[in-house]
C-alpha cells in the first residue's frame, strides 16, 4: 500500500547534463531522495554514476540543469558548505586520518558543523574544552552505536578494514546530516560484514537520507527503497527494487540479459 503522507525533498537533481569535451557524461538526468528514503544509483561502468554523484556533492559543476537540497532550504553547494548545510559524504576508501586514533577521528567529524571549531580548546579556553569534552562524549556514543567502541583508542592501520569503513560513517554522522552520501559502502568488505553494514545503513534511515552509489547488486537490492539506473549518462530506470529486477532495459543494460 502506498504511503498516503507527502514526504519531503531532501535532493533533487533536475536536468543535469555534464560535458567533458566532446563526451557527454550525463544527458538530461533528474532523480529525487526523499526523507527517511535510501535510494542506490547504480549501472553498469561507465553509465555516468561518479559524475551525477560528483554534480550532487559539488564536486561536479553540470553543464546545463540543477541540484537542489529543498528540505535545507539550499540551492547546489560547493563541497566546503556540504557539511554546515546536513550533508555529509564518505568516501570509496576509509578517507581516515593516519595518526588520529579512531576516537579523534570520529570527532573530527565535529568541526565542519556549526560550532564545532576546538580552536578554542587548543588556546586552553574553558568554553573550548567544555565543547570538546562534549564532542569526545557524542563520538564515543556514536561508536557504541556501532559496536566498536572497543578500537577508541586504536589507529586506523591497526584496525580490520571494515571496523574502519564504520569509524568512516560515525564520523560523517558526527556532522548530523540530514542527507548520507556513501560511495561504493560495500567494497572491500567480506559477506559477514556486508550484512552488518546494511543493517547498520538501513538503521539511519530514521534519521537521515541516503543516497549510496554501489557496484555489489545483491547488498543494493537488499536494502534501498528505490533504485535509479543509468547507463551511456542516461536515466533508463527508475524504481522499487522489485521493479528493477524485472525492468527489460536494465536487464539488458546492466546485467547483460537481452529479453
Amino acid at each position: 500500500m502506498t504511503d498516503p503522507t507527502p514526504r519531503t525533498v531532501t535532493l533533487a537533481l533536475d536536468n543535469v547534463t555534464v560535458r567533458f569535451g566532446g563526451l557527454l557524461a550525463l544527458n538530461d538526468v533528474s532523480f529525487r531522495v526523499h526523507e527517511q528514503e535510501i535510494v542506490g544509483l547504480i549501472g553498469p561502468n561507465g553509465a555516468g554514476k561518479t559524475t551525477a554523484f560528483n554534480v550532487a556533492c559539488g564536486f561536479q559543476k553540470p553543464t546545463s540543469g540543477s541540484v537542489a537540497f529543498p528540505k535545507m532550504g539550499r540551492g547546489a553547494l560547493k563541497p566546503s558548505q556540504l557539511a554546515k548545510a546536513g550533508v555529509a559524504r564518505t568516501l570509496q576508501g576509509v578517507g581516515l586520518f593516519g595518526q588520529l586514533t579512531i576516537l579523534e577521528n570520529v570527532m573530527a567529524g565535529a568541526q565542519s558543523r556549526p560550532g564545532g571549531s576546538v580552536v578554542s580548546s587548543a588556546l586552553g579556553l574553558p568554553s573550548g574544552l567544555r565543547l570538546q569534552r562534549a564532542v569526545r562524549v557524542e563520538a564515543m556514543h556514536e561508536l557504541e552505536r556501532l559496536g566498536i567502541a572497543k578500537f577508541a583508542g586504536a589507529l586506523p592501520g591497526a584496525v580490520p578494514y571494515g571496523i574502519a569503513k564504520k569509524v568512516s560513517i560515525a564520523r560523517a554522522l558526527m556532522t548530523r546530516p540530514q542527507l548520507l552520501m556513501l560511495d561504493e559502502p560495500a567494497s572491500g568488505l567480506d559477506e559477514n560484514e556486508l550484512a552488518d553494514f546494511s543493517r547498520l545503513i538501513a538503521e539511519l534511515r530514521s534519521s537521515t537520507s541516503v543516497l549510496l552509489v554501489e557496484h555489489n547488486m545483491d547488498f543494493v537490492m537488499q536494502l534501498v527503497d528505490y533504485l535509479v539506473v543509468l547507463n551511456f549518462g542516461q536515466v533508463i530506470a527508475m524504481g522499487s527494487p522489485s521493479e528493477i529486477s524485472t525492468n527489460p532495459d536494465v536487464l539488458a543494460a546492466y546485467l547483460g540479459i537481452d529479453e
